[in-house]
């Protein structure tokens, strides 16, 4: 028997693989499969879920428009969008409408349940997040969500660096002051340079912008 497991909303009209992943998501969550957008959101705006996965094209009323149907009414149910459009317009699309997490079909059970894991996390404790273009950065715990590759972690260092250009999305930084305000006493302005570099490789080249002269800002503005 299972007891006390999560509800999760299943919102997928593909009479095969709908069943197939009521059936195999049945081994952790409470699943209740749903075929059609507009049931989906109606039993969605209910809160009596702890996840959501819903699909990008439904009958009557597609995944975008349910999420954000939901975050209007203040549901904030964490929610994945399951989709067969893979292009980044698709997946900022999704996010910008308020999903917490973008899987591309065909995808590995594997990593449907760490991404399910992952966004439940977020509900349950990160703190607040700040967007950076598709991205969404948790300062409280250090995580970056992708929107390609689910989350990761910064160390504490990037983190603040991070934190600081992406609090003040208007300003540009000088080396001296992300220096002053980020590192200790002893570093140089490389120091900076090597930062912004290590974040850079382990996000995405354009989350902070060299401004020619001046110094750093956050990019994807």
């Amino acid at each position: 028997m299972h007891e006390n497991r999560p509800r999760l909303m299943l919102a997928e009209d593909d009479p095969q693989l709908g069943p197939i992943m009521a059936r195999v998501l049945d081994e952790v969550y409470e699943v209740t499969l749903i075929a059609d957008g507009r049931v989906a959101l109606d039993s969605a705006r209910g809160g009596a879920f702890d996840v959501l996965i819903v699909d990008r094209r439904l009958p009557t009323l597609d995944g975008v428009s349910i999420v954000e149907a939901l975050r209007r009414d203040g549901v904030n149910t964490p929610t994945l969008i399951l989709t067969a459009l893979g292009t980044v317009q698709d997946k900022v699309r999704g996010l910008d409408a308020g999903a917490n997490d973008y899987l591309v079909k065909p995808f590995e059970f594997e990593e449907l349940f760490a991404r399910l894991r992952a966004i439940r996390r977020v509900s349950e404790g990160e703190g607040p997040f700040v967007r950076i273009g598709p991205w969404e950065f948790y300062p409280d715990s250090r995580a970056v969500y992708s929107p390609y590759d689910g989350r990761m972690i910064l160390t504490a260092r990037e983190s603040d660096l991070l934190k600081l250009l992406a609090t003040h999305p208007q300003k540009t930084f000088s080396r001296d002051e992300i220096l002053h305000t980020v590192f200790e006493a002893t570093d140089t302005p490389g120091t900076v340079d090597t930062y912004v570099h290590y974040l850079r490789r382990k996000t995405d080249p354009d989350i902070v912008t060299t401004v020619r002269g001046r110094g750093y800002r956050v990019g994807m503005l």
